[in-house]
């Protein structure tokens, strides 16, 4: 499984049935990428968020919790950063 050259933005999500709480396909999709595809670089100061390196095409993404109310900090979203938003967050991580 690979990103699409046209992708910038997966955001999973979560719904409930029945008292009980389903990640959708999109959360399936984020974990198997950052399980077996991208490779880690390394997290922010937080440690909540961290950066990958797509091997295909060398685009470095992100992966963040936006729903920090929630449990474990929501459903996960993956997004392809631009170079200035890397040197800003992660200077440590890239040269």
């Amino acid at each position: 499984m690979k990103l699409d050259a046209s992708e910038t933005l997966l955001t999973g999500n979560w719904y409930s049935n029945n008292g009980q709480v389903f990640a959708d396909d999109v959360c399936s999709r984020i974990q198997t990428l950052v399980g077996s595809h991208l490779a880690k670089l390394g997290h922010d100061q937080s440690g909540w968020a961290a950066l990958y390196r797509d091997p295909t095409d060398g685009r470095l993404w992100e992966l963040t919790y936006s729903q920090s109310g929630n449990y474990g900090g929501g459903p996960p979203q993956l997004r392809c950063l631009t170079e200035a938003e890397v040197r800003t967050k992660y200077p440590a991580l890239v040269s």
